[in-house]
């Protein structure tokens, strides 16, 4: 069974082992592992100094971090000082952050000793983590399928056990879904809960840093550490961000669980449907109620979304011109060239592809017909949920419709790629939290589900999801 920080943590406060002890693993696991190609890179002398510096400070008496000597992992579009962040791209191959992201000082200050930056699709386009420029992340547990993505590096070295835990960033479930390819727990906070400083950029009315562990318990631990208001950024929700931990174990059995009609029919592989619905049907012997509510808008979900985030993604990325920072053209005679040649070298074909779709539907002429109208959607689906949520407490569905796409078939056919996320995307939109919690096995590889609350409920949310995987165990 792979290493909890729960269970780690027990190990550091009864001198079994060390924070060296771990670091050193860690970082000798990454390396054993190469070939996962799970880290962009590994920060060999920083995390062992870190690591010195915590147990010099345990040996001596003083008060510790809640993650005080834990070996973590965060995703490489996530600052983190003197270390590189490539997001996955040639365009951004030799930039080395120049500041801790908010959720990265964060770690720190709660003792956490930070391995390397986790690899990625580029800029977190993909779900499959084979667009990233320093290539393709192997699922450690059927390597013959993706690892999911965005977040495939993160997912991944989590599930080799490498790391207990991770930080992954999700826009339209690049948390979730790499969690459930990989049989880990996955979990996107409420859009706003964790601060985006630091973080770079996709869509940024989109975007949330969470985290992925083993259990749901760890998940909790490392979100109580990451979360709560930060002044650096402005999107960040000022309403109190209440420790979820102390209460993970208090929730109610008698939950009532929506169970959406559009999530559980046609387009749901027969098998992942059956896991499923022992999994719910679990939750109902233990003495939850089922009860059945519509998110009718959610068939309109992938294309408000895909417009949605290509729109905030070709803005966003016109920062990487080559002028300032990042790759530029050698090739380069003007301004022009240097931007054409700039960005054509260092973007990858999938990034590209967004970009000029994100450009063409916020264009004079098509942005009524189509940025408009997938924001009038987003709407809708999120009127969806608050209506579901009136007669239930949270909302469970699929985190994919089947089991993992088997390596390289999502770069054959791009929209088959993007019909994968047809479950997770609708939260991004509505800025709802999520989890994805293991439950089973679907074509010979892991199944999970995935539970909804209002925003802002992560309480009610990760005790449900808590309930779940002692179930399921």
């Amino acid at each position: 069974m792979k290493k909890t920080i729960v269970g780690l943590l027990d190990e550091l406060k009864s001198g079994a082992t060390t924070s060296e002890a771990l670091a050193k693993a860690a970082l000798e696991s990454a390396k054993a592992n190469a070939a996962d190609n799970a880290f962009v890179s590994l920060d060999e002398e920083g995390a062992l100094e870190a690591a010195r510096a915590i147990d010099a400070k345990r040996a001596a008496g003083e008060k510790l971090g809640a993650l005080a000597g834990i070996p973590l992992a965060v995703k490489d579009n996530i600052l983190a000082k003197g270390l590189r962040c490539t997001c996955g791209s040639k365009i951004l191959g030799n930039f080395v952050a120049p500041y801790d992201a908010t959720a990265t000082e964060r770690l720190r200050a709660a003792g956490a000793v930070i391995v390397g930056k986790a690899n990625m699709d580029e800029f977190a386009m993909g779900s499959t983590s084979e667009t990233s420029a320093s290539g393709p992340v192997t699922n450690p547990e059927w390597p013959e399928l993706i690892p999911g993505g965005s977040s495939g590096g993160s997912a991944a070295a989590v599930a080799r056990g490498t790391v207990p835990a991770a930080l992954g960033s999700d826009t339209g479930g690049s948390i979730r879904q790499p969690a459930a390819c990989c049989g880990v727990v996955g979990f996107k906070p409420s859009y706003g809960r964790v601060s985006r400083w630091g973080l770079v950029a996709y869509a940024s009315s989109l975007d949330q840093i969470g985290p992925m562990a083993n259990t749901v318990e760890d998940a909790a631990l490392l979100y109580d550490v990451v979360a709560g208001h930060d002044p650096h950024d402005s999107t960040s929700a000022t309403r109190p961000a209440p420790a979820t931990l102390p209460e993970l174990k208090n929730g109610d059995p008698k939950i009532r669980i929506g169970v959406p009609e559009e999530c559980f029919g046609e387009g749901l592989d027969p098998e992942m449907r059956e896991v499923l619905q022992k999994a719910l049907d679990d939750l109902k012997a233990d003495g939850a109620e089922l009860v059945k509510v519509s998110l009718p808008s959610l068939k309109h979900a992938i294309a408000s979304y895909y417009i949605i985030a290509t729109a905030e993604a070709s803005a966003n990325l016109s920062r990487f011109d080559g002028v300032r920072y990042g790759h530029r053209s050698p090739e380069a005679k003007d301004l022009e060239s240097l931007y054409r040649k700039s960005r054509s070298e260092g973007f990858g074909k999938e990034v590209q592809r967004r970009i000029l779709l994100g450009t063409f539907v916020l264009s004079s002429g098509y942005y009524d017909a189509f940025y408009v109208q997938a924001q009038k959607v987003r709407r809708l689906i999120a009127d969806d949920f608050a209506k579901a949520f009136a007669s239930c407490d949270v909302v469970a569905t699929p985190v994919l419709p089947g089991p993992p796409l088997k390596r390289g078939e999502g770069l054959k056919d791009p929209l088959a790629m993007y019909l994968t996320d047809i479950f997770t995307v609708s939260l991004n939109l509505a800025g709802l939290p999520g989890i994805s919690v293991p439950v089973g096995s679907c074509g010979g590889s892991s199944a999970s589900l995935q539970l909804v609350a209002p925003a802002f409920e992560e309480t009610r949310l990760l005790q449900s999801a808590w309930r779940l995987e002692r179930l399921r165990r």
